[in-house]
């Protein structure tokens, strides 16, 4: 495969990817500026991926995670880059203070194209447990390192992710789920649907 361009400036994405595809889908991140629209997770996704491939005329693949709140009907969802930069962690926690429900569920979408002329491809990865059935975090006071933004509050088997070590994390996050996903598709011959 020809090497795809992975749309991001976050260097921590840059290395979780890697982590978790190893060599097997070589990748080189840009920075790109890349305006946001407002819909859902997978309009949003699919939105980036085609002006993304404007911009590099090539194999792009974009990210977009969302945090959804079950208690308010999955808000903030997509807009959570929003929310966190406007309330913090602690802000996050208190919006579900009046709420007996703290569940929520981390989503992560990949979106693929080949190029400017090709409708992109979802790949979208929710946490689930070993027998893939969904199995939702809940949102707690911070704990551990916050090397990815709201991770710190959310905590699925016992531990938020800015707690797991790396190894665990990358293979059971919403990022992962997605991603293999993405290297199934590949690696299949791209013949067979996409599963979002």
């Amino acid at each position: 495969m020809k090497p795809c361009t992975f749309v991001t400036g976050n260097p921590n994405k840059i290395i979780e990817v890697n982590a978790i595809i190893g060599n097997s889908i070589p990748i080189q991140p840009v920075a790109l500026d890349v305006p946001e629209i407002q819909g859902t997770l997978e309009e949003i996704a699919r939105d980036k991926c085609r002006r993304a491939t404007l911009i590099v005329n090539g194999p792009v693949i974009v990210e977009d995670s969302a945090l959804e709140f079950n208690a308010m009907k999955g808000l903030p969802g997509p807009y959570i880059k929003y929310f966190l930069e406007s309330l913090g962690n602690d802000g996050l926690n208190r919006m579900l203070y009046g709420y007996e429900d703290k569940s929520a569920e981390a989503v992560c979408t990949f979106a693929f194209s080949t190029g400017p002329t090709m409708e992109p491809l979802l790949f979208q990865g929710r946490l689930k447990d070993v027998l893939l059935i969904v199995s939702k975090g809940k949102i707690v006071p911070a704990r551990g390192s916050p090397v990815f933004g709201w991770e710190p509050i959310f905590e699925h088997e016992g531990a938020t992710l800015a707690e797991m070590a790396h190894d665990k994390k990358n293979k059971l996050s919403h990022r992962y789920q997605a991603l293999l996903k993405f290297q199934s598709w590949l690696t299949e011959g791209n013949n067979r649907s996409v599963l979002i």
